[in-house]
């Protein structure tokens, strides 16, 4: 049987192109309120760009984006990394708040991996 349910655990979006275009349009699906955030370091990484008279500013723009939107494009992923992040805050003990550290930066290093970062 074909269900028009959306499937929640599962990715929101497909992985988008690594473009800025392409990643603009699919943060303001995934995460809309983070789009001011993206245009400044956007613009941020073609100053850096040209001050250096190089690309690899815009290259690592595009890496950094590319791994926000891999995370916030599964709902439970990126909910994990939220809560990991909230938690090493708040923990009393520093060795809790270092597994959340760690539990965080897991994420984020897949993250980019699956992207190529």
């Amino acid at each position: 049987m074909v269900t028009t349910q959306p499937d929640h655990t599962g990715e929101l979006i497909p992985r988008p192109e690594q473009t800025p275009a392409a990643l603009r349009a699919a943060l303001a699906v995934v995460a809309p309120e983070r789009l001011a955030e993206m245009d400044a370091s956007q613009r941020a990484a073609v100053t850096e760009a040209i001050e250096q008279s190089g690309i690899s500013p815009l290259r690592m723009f595009l890496i950094q984006w590319a791994a926000v939107i891999e995370i916030e494009r599964f709902p439970d992923t990126a909910r994990e990394l939220r809560r990991a992040e909230y938690l090493a805050q708040i923990a009393e003990d520093p060795e809790e708040s270092r597994r959340y550290v760690r539990t965080a930066g897991d994420i984020i290093r897949a993250a980019h991996k699956a992207v190529g970062g």
